[in-house]
């Protein structure tokens, strides 16, 4: 007969120490990643409204008044597209702001139309 040979594997023991060394690594990674998340999406935001407030400004600057609505950025092309708003995670979210004097058309400003506040304390509907 030949001799016994010793079976190799891992004991439970060992797979439950690796388990918890992976949860625990995990238990300090996620805080962080949701953190990096909501972080982009503000600056997102951010640029995407920059971005809107440029359209603004370059269609007031070429047709002498503002558009009536946000989709006429679209349908004249100086948008390929709205951009979406992340926090919503819509394109129907923008809220319009008119100008001061009616004859200038009819969106002067646009503001995010997200509730909620933004990781500096501010509120999205301010930005």
């Amino acid at each position: 007969m030949t001799p016994e040979r010793k079976k190799s594997g891992f004991t439970l023991i060992e797979l439950l120490v690796v388990l918890a060394v992976i949860a625990t690594l995990l238990t300090m990674a996620m805080p962080r990643y949701f953190s990096s998340l909501e972080k982009s999406r503000e600056a997102v935001l951010q640029q995407n409204l920059a971005l809107l407030r440029d359209t603004l400004d370059k269609y007031y600057g070429d047709k002498g008044k503002y558009p009536a609505a946000l989709d006429e950025l679209v349908s004249t092309k100086y948008l390929r597209s709205m951009p979406v708003d992340p926090i919503t995670d819509s394109n129907a979210t923008w809220v319009g702001i008119p100008p001061p004097q009616p004859e200038m058309g009819g969106v002067y400003d646009v503001k995010s139309g997200a509730q909620g506040i933004a990781r500096d304390g501010t509120e999205y509907q301010n930005w």
